[in-house]
Order: C-alpha cells, then structure tokens, then sequence
C-alpha cells in the first residue's frame, strides 16, 4: 500500500544524479518549490545545463559516490544506465533518503506526482503500481477541467488564516465567459458579495447551501445598499477570517467602482486582489459582430458612463470618424445624449446599435443612426442591461463579404431592424 505525503522541499538539499532532458523537467519544478539542487552527472543537457547556470547550482562533474547522499533529504536519479540507478536506489533505502527513481517508478521510494496548483490547493496524481506518467497527467487535467468549472468542493472547512477579499469580474452574462480563476475562487468562497448584473444565478446554484450570497445589486435610479455599505460588508467579513468575493458585472474596473472597494479593503490592512475578465463595453459588441476596432474604420475607441454629463473627451471622440465610442450604463440618459451631440454638430447618419442582454441567450442588436436613435428606442422600448455603440462600425454591412456587381443585394438592417 502507498501512503501519499505533500512534502516541502523549500530550502531543502535535493540531489540529481544523471543530468539530462528528465532531469532538465524535474530540476525545473523542484527550484520552483524552492528547494536546494546538486546535480552529479559527467555532462548535463542543454536545458539542465541552463538551468545550472541560470540558478548557480553546484554541479559534479564525474560519476556517483555513495558519499554524495550525505546531508539530503531526497534523490532524484536518472542516469539512463539500469544498473546505476538500481544502485543508487539501494543505497538511498540503506540511508534513509527517499529516492526517485525516473527510470522504473516502482523501484524508488517515492514518486513525482502529476501536479495541478489551484489556489491554496494542491493536487497531486500518482500511480500506485508501476510509473504511469501519461495516466496520471490525464486525470490531472480531468480534474483540471472540473476545477476550472467550480464543480469541485474547493472551500476551506478550517479557518486558521486571515480573511481577504477578491475583486472578481463576472463578464459580460454568461458564467462560461469568466475566467477559470474566477471560478475557482467562488468555489472557494465563505461570502459571495455579488452585483444584479453578475452571472449569480448560474455560478452559486451549486455553492454549499452554508455560503451566504449577498445581493448589493444596483439598477437605475435604485441604489438599495449604498456604496460605503458594500465596503464595510466586505471589510467586515474578510477581518472575520472569511474568504469574500466580490462577484462584479463586467469588469470590476470599468466604471464598476472596484478601486473604491479595493481601497477600502487597503486601509485596514485587508488583502484583496483583482481578477479581471472581459469589459462589456468590448464583449458585448462583439458578440452581436460589432468590433470596437477595424482596419480602415475605426482606429480607437472611447468608454463612457452614459449616467454622466457629455465631456471635451467624449464629444471630440463623436465628432471623429474614426473612433467609436461606447456608452455603458446609458439608456436612461439616451435622449440626452443624442440632443447634445447633435447640438455640437455630429452627423445625424452616424450609425448607432443598441445590445440588450449581450451574450445571452436573450441577447437583442438594434442598428439605427444617431437621428433616428431616440425613436428607435422608444419603439423597441430599449431596456438595461444595454450596451450602445457609436461609429462606422455599427454599420450593418461592415463585416459583409463584398457582393458582385450584377448581384442585387438589399441592407441587411436598417432603422430598428433587429439582428
């Protein structure tokens, strides 16, 4: 029977006999746990021997002594030479060394593991029976997979350490769209803080039914817990010992009022991280095939909190052909919006679109003109969550392939016609 044990190396002796393209592999990971490396080889693959000169290690150039067992801890041997290796195994077993034996798994006292770091969590696969690196790799990276998803009971049941708080991006909608860190972080959760934008629903639906959710959702007009009480909320339970995310629409970053938190957490000393993921002022255009960006039509673009007063910035960024400009948080402020642009002297044809709802299933993209915008609105009857683009590349026929000229072809959309 095996008993697997998690070991620290840090700052450990650890010694290579045999330096080639395996032990180039292994040498690489033990240095990244901070272990202490003496290689004993006549010669050294190119990789080992970058990695001896990159670190400094002590390198013997000549053949295995017993004598070079004294003082480690453990040994890593793969000389590509049978008889070598079964000698240095049977001689770390006499001196107590735990031994790695590269060449025949079964043969050494102990194994590498195929390894997966996730968070505060390690998971290690290993082969009881005979070396089988590919296997275990394989089930690895299963688990990986359901890691990455946050189907896995990653939240610590043991609160020995300080609290902290995770600034986490929910995306433009759908849980499939955040990153693979944000859910394992909520998998990891004591407290979800989350936003009425954020993708709760779906991702906590599989949370441990002892995992309070927190809902300081805002909506138009409608601020029910105001900001400073979100920042004492996440303070309060992080000083608690809890691991608290903040599960945030969009990016936490753009006009999500992330800094704010964070700061707030910086101030009593409470750690707190960002995990980005995609803006909606890019994601959400993209998935109804607008590009914030295109070769010959638009060279930048420019972010706007529709909830705000049109800035110098803002109308510069209208009245240039070649910059669109993407307003968030803008549909109550829509008519406004468009009479001042309009007063500056904007073009009453710039192409606009409307997205509600952005990569979700009830997604809805409306194309207009910056003249016809408000009526338009007003006969689809526009709701938030929306996304509103302004340029050339609203244009319905932008990303069309080009049509021969005896073909007859009509716009793909036009007014309030819907994609």
């Amino acid at each position: 029977m095996t008993v697997m044990l998690g070991v620290s190396l840090t700052g450990r002796q650890v010694l290579f006999v045999g330096g080639g393209a395996v032990t180039a592999r292994r040498l690489r990971r033990l240095l990244d746990e901070g272990a202490t490396a003496r290689i004993v080889a006549p010669q050294l693959h190119p990789e080992t021997a970058a990695l001896v000169t990159e670190n400094g290690l002590d390198w013997r150039q000549r053949p295995f002594r017993p004598a070079d067992l004294a003082g480690m801890w453990l040994a890593h041997v793969a000389t590509g030479d049978p008889r070598t290796d079964r000698r240095v195994v049977a001689l770390c077993e006499r001196r107590r060394v735990l031994c790695v034996d590269a060449g025949e798994g079964a043969h050494g006292s102990a194994r590498m593991t195929a390894q997966l770091d996730a968070g505060d969590v390690t998971v290690a696969v290993a082969s009881t029976h005979g070396a089988d690196p590919r296997r275990a790799m394989a089930i690895r990276d299963a688990i990986g997979d359901l890691i990455a998803t946050g189907s896995l009971p990653l939240r610590r049941r043991r609160h020995g350490r300080s609290g902290r708080v995770d600034l986490v991006g929910g995306g433009p909608g759908p849980a499939d769209l955040m990153t693979v860190r944000a859910r394992r972080l909520i998998a990891e959760a004591d407290v979800i803080v989350t936003d009425r934008l954020g993708p709760a629903a779906e991702v906590v639906r599989d949370l441990d039914p002892d995992v309070p959710v927190i809902d300081v959702g805002k909506s138009p007009g409608r601020h029910p817990v105001p900001q400073e009480e979100i920042n004492r909320l996440l303070v309060e339970h992080a000083l608690a010992g809890r691991r608290v995310v903040r599960l945030k629409g969009g990016d936490p970053f753009v006009f999500g009022r992330g800094g704010e938190e964070m700061q707030a957490c910086l101030q009593v000393g409470v750690p707190v991280e960002v995990t980005p993921a995609p803006s909606s002022a890019i994601a959400v255009p993209q998935a109804a095939g607008i590009p914030v960006t295109h070769r010959g039509t638009a060279a930048a673009f420019h972010v706007v909190n529709g909830q705000g007063d049109l800035q110098p910035a803002t109308l510069a960024a209208l009245a240039d052909p070649t910059v669109t400009t993407v307003v968030l948080m803008g549909v109550a402020a829509l008519p406004g919006l468009v009479d001042t642009a309009l007063r500056h002297g904007i073009p009453p044809e710039r192409p606009m679109a409307f997205i509600e709802n952005g990569s979700l299933p009830r997604q809805r993209a409306t194309r207009t003109t910056l003249g016809d915008a408000v009526d338009d609105a007003r006969a689809i009857g526009l709701s938030n969550p929306a996304v509103i683009v302004i340029g050339d590349v609203a244009r319905a026929e932008l990303l069309l392939p080009a049509t021969p000229a005896s073909a007859s072809a009509e716009p793909l959309l036009t007014g309030a016609a819907h994609a």
